[in-house]
């Protein structure tokens, strides 16, 4: 069974004219801007307030117009204008934590993808549901903190960068945690940490096969040392603690990565579990998605999450990456949304790619 977003029926007659690549001025939405005049799609940015300057700095990723609002939570409130624009919401890790999971839902805006699907995401224990019912190996999760044993991070829900993770070398570490927030406990698996980069159409007929369209490779990146800095972030945090300092693990850059040649079919056999079983539970995903995973020193790829649109890691690859070239040269995963979005109106199959 194919993708069906059956809720996007609607979309099709809503657009005669051209569609405009809308996202929030935050993120990625430099290459998305950047992939939508590639591909001759007009753009348009969601800016808080006065449109950033720094746009001015890179005029062939500058989107064509700007929409201002008060707060980002305002977005919705704008729908109608939106919709005048002809506007296609591109979501990334910005737009949703900041307009807020159900907020994102009610929209009132076609969206490149399944909206469904941050659902899934943004509630850690669907997330798991998901990952483990499709065969994926997760790393061991904690009831309470009283059943950590050994290493465990905790991770609180939503995306957030990594701001507010707690890392904990054993049980009596764990006595140190002040929760805000709905969190899961995860053993801390050592490693080397990937973060892989997939884009699934619905729309192709040939590639990589998974249900009726095809799953695409287009980048990787890293945002950690290997082994041996996991192991010093394990004591690391305890010293910082002493000394009145909390970790974030905020992320605040990101380094690309090459994996294995000969590890690539177990990564490219998890992306395809991860899009059937997605398709099996609430209509498939469509477009950009990150899974994040650590190898292990017997080369087992453990994920401990699933980013579920593109991610900040993607912006390495503006040009493509060592991946996406052999896809198609200068591939980033901004165009590879606008090459799609271009492909489901020629063919009239808006309503399988928005929701």
């Amino acid at each position: 069974m194919g993708t069906n977003l059956a809720s996007a029926a609607r979309v099709e007659p809503l657009y005669d004219g051209p569609l405009t690549v809308a996202t929030l001025c935050s993120h990625s939405s430099l290459q998305i801007f950047h992939g939508a005049r590639t591909e001759g799609l007009p753009s348009l940015g969601i800016a808080v307030g006065e449109p950033p300057r720094f746009y001015d700095a890179f005029p062939l990723a500058r989107p064509d117009r700007f929409l201002s609002v008060a707060k980002v939570a305002d977005v919705g409130k704008e729908a109608s204008r939106l919709r005048g624009e002809g506007a296609v919401i591109v979501p990334h890790g910005s737009f949703v934590e900041y307009v807020g999971p159900e907020a994102f839902q009610n929209l009132d805006v076609p969206v490149f993808g399944n909206r469904a699907v941050i659902a899934w995401e943004s509630d850690r224990e669907k997330e798991r549901m998901w990952l483990e019912s499709a065969g994926v190996e997760m790393p061991r999760r904690f009831a309470t903190p009283a059943e950590v044993e050994g290493p465990a991070i905790v991770k609180y829900y939503g995306a957030k960068g990594g701001k507010g993770f707690f890392l904990a070398k054993n049980r009596e570490a764990m006595d140190d945690f002040r929760p805000t927030g709905p969190y899961v406990i995860q053993e801390y698996v050592l490693g080397t940490r990937y973060y892989v980069h997939f884009f699934y159409s619905p729309l192709s007929d040939r590639g990589y096969r998974v249900g009726d369209g095809s799953l695409e490779l287009l980048g990787m990146d890293r945002r950690d040392e290997a082994n041996i800095d996991e192991l010093y972030k394990l004591g690391a945090q305890e010293e910082l603690l002493k000394a009145g300092i909390r970790p974030t693990f905020v992320v605040t850059g990101n380094v690309s990565v090459v994996l294995r040649e000969s590890l690539l079919p177990q990564i490219f056999d998890i992306g395809a579990r991860i899009i059937e079983r997605s398709i099996e539970l609430f209509g498939g995903m469509v477009g950009p998605f990150c899974v994040e995973g650590i190898m292990t020193e017997d080369l087992r790829f453990k994920v401990f999450e699933i980013s579920t649109r593109i991610v900040a890691g993607t912006n390495l690859f503006i040009s493509g990456s060592s991946y996406s070239d052999l896809v198609a040269p200068n591939l980033s995963t901004g165009r590879r949304i606008a090459i799609e979005l271009k492909r489901a109106r020629s063919e009239h199959r808006l309503r399988e790619v928005l929701s």
